[in-house]
């Protein structure tokens, strides 16, 4: 099976993932593509998300990563705290190209750019981010898709993110059974921004899902024991939640509970970030009051059906 994994990777563009993902430099972030194979990605496994550690943190979703020593290895979604007020996680994806899928590393920025359309859940529906966004220097949530509701955090907001399109666990995009979005022209232009790469925290918690032989696809069928974490790097104990199902092809599993991260799309938001691009440090907020709107628009109702309240968003 090792050998066969082997002789399966295409010899071009070979760098290793990791070194790839921690590159220093924010104009490296949008040259993203490192690693190349044939082998398409398993699909995403079905999970809950575990409950946020403390206000400030982020959602950054769970993938199949490749090593050329085993293939693929889930790096298990996690909350982190940004590097900087104002910016957002846009999530690494795979995508087929020139007969090969290749990883496009996520990164940092002040907008959502383009993941391949893949729907990772918990307010990442394909296209720009539904879990929250920024109101001055405070990060307010939706709870309608993320579990905060375990600490006392009153900067939320609730709206409804309607699944559309029918359910997919595909974790990549184009090719043969590949997720067929294309990105928009604000995705285009969020990929020209200035982008920051992994935090210190996000590196050590890829790192140890590489060296754990139970995150690899070959051992865990799809079903990783570790699918999410309450904090990065944190691989055992509270806030631990392993995969309720392998992923599907087409559905995902009958639970629906909340906090899964069951599939959906929705239109793209572009005025989540921080407008006037000016980063300072990020400090997760400890029991932060609502900030107000600064000029941003209202989400708009995804297309072909209606919002709760006519699109209004439920301010708590």
């Amino acid at each position: 099976m090792r050998s066969s994994l082997l002789r399966r990777i295409v010899p071009v563009l070979w760098m290793a993932v990791l070194p790839l993902a921690f590159l220093p430099s924010s104009s490296r972030a949008q040259v993203s593509v490192g690693i190349s194979v044939n082998l398409a990605p398993p699909v995403l496994p079905v999970y809950v998300q575990p409950a946020i550690p403390e206000p400030g943190y982020i959602w950054t979703p769970g993938y199949w990563a490749w090593d050329p020593a085993y293939g693929y290895y889930w790096v298990p979604g996690t909350w982190v705290a940004p590097p900087a007020v104002g910016l957002l996680w846009t999530p690494g994806y795979w995508g087929w190209e020139g007969g090969a899928f290749l990883w496009h590393a996520g990164y940092w920025g002040p907008h959502i750019g383009f993941y391949g359309g893949v729907n990772y859940g918990f307010g990442y529906t394909g296209h720009g981010y539904w879990g929250g966004q920024w109101r001055g220097g405070t990060f307010v949530y939706n709870r309608a898709v993320t579990n905060v509701t375990n600490v006392n955090i009153t900067n939320v907001y609730t709206r409804t993110v309607v699944n559309e399109g029918g359910p997919t666990r595909v974790s990549f995009n184009g090719g043969p059974g590949g997720i067929a979005a294309r990105p928009t022209s604000v995705e285009l232009a969020a990929a020209h921004e200035h982008h920051v790469a992994f935090t210190p925290m996000q590196r050590q918690h890829v790192q140890l899902a590489a060296r754990n032989p139970a995150l690899r696809a070959s051992v865990n069928g799809g079903r990783p024991a570790i699918a999410a974490t309450g904090r990065p790097g944190v691989f055992s104990g509270r806030g631990v939640v392993a995969a309720r199902a392998a992923g599907s092809g087409g559905h995902p599993a009958s639970e629906r509970s909340f906090g899964e991260n069951r599939p959906g799309t929705a239109e793209f938001n572009a005025r989540h970030g921080n407008p006037t691009g000016g980063y300072r440090p990020a400090q997760p907020s400890h029991g932060a009051h609502p900030a107000q709107p600064h000029g941003a628009a209202p989400h708009a109702a995804p297309h072909g059906h209606q919002a709760p309240e006519k699109g209004r968003d439920h301010e708590h």
